[in-house]
């Protein structure tokens, strides 16, 4: 069974580019997608993925809001922080707020797979 996740970013090119390279995966499942924080939360309760690939700077309500909220009302859902930063205040905030890693928007988009399997509790293997 595909692991079923959900696109958080107000990027609409970065949600293109993941959704084409998350859907060559047989193995995955993109949902849905969210622009906004609150609209994170709301496709979670509505879709229930089990992974979240969350934008930490989103506009209204941030990623870092958004993953708090999220763990406290599905603390089965992991989340994967998008920085377009490197590691510090923000991404450390992001894993405080309860997500399991944090992407660098820097690094090939291929190397969010195996994070995305990783979190889900997937093997990499086919």
């Amino acid at each position: 069974m595909a692991t079923r996740v959900l696109l958080a970013d107000d990027d609409s090119m970065v949600r293109q580019i993941l959704t084409q390279l998350l859907a060559s995966d047989p193995n995955l499942d993109v949902v849905g997608q969210a622009v906004t924080g609150e609209e994170a939360i709301s496709c979670v309760e509505q879709l229930l993925p089990q992974v979240v690939v969350m934008d930490i700077r989103m506009p209204k309500m941030d990623g870092i809001a958004a993953t708090r909220e999220i763990k406290l009302k599905y603390p089965q859902v992991q989340i994967i922080g998008l920085s377009e930063y490197g590691s510090g205040y923000n991404a450390d905030a992001m894993l405080k707020a309860g997500a399991v890693a944090v992407y660098h928007k820097s690094k090939s988009p291929e190397e969010l797979i195996p994070a995305i399997m990783k979190a889900s509790g997937q093997n990499c293997q086919d």
